[in-house]
């Protein structure tokens, strides 16, 4: 069943997150792994933080656009990062949150 996960990174500005992408990938026994346009691919920094996962590395391939990395995919899910400057919603009272959402 593993082999039919594909990770997609969209424009990945920086190679170090590629590594550990890859390193993560190996970890639970990923390997498809697709980068749309990514800012400098192959790069040292991204084989560094592999550690252990320059197959994944080796393999990945890189397209133009997302609609190429995704388009026989059965089902896509997708997560971005948020904004550096925008604050993290956080649940400060629980119990509170609790009684009032009743």
């Amino acid at each position: 069943m593993l082999q039919h996960i594909r990770i997609v990174l969209v424009q990945t500005f920086h190679p170090g997150n590629i590594g550990a992408a890859a390193r993560a990938m190996k970890t639970m026994g990923l390997t498809e792994l697709v980068l749309v346009n990514p800012r400098l691919f192959p790069a040292e920094e991204a084989t560094r933080l592999a550690a252990g996962a320059t197959d994944v590395l080796e393999s990945a391939r890189v397209v133009n656009s997302l609609e190429e990395a995704v388009n026989d995919c059965v089902q896509v899910v997708g997560a971005s990062a948020r904004l550096r400057n925008l604050p993290c919603p956080t649940l400060t009272n629980p119990m509170r949150w609790r009684q009032t959402s009743s």
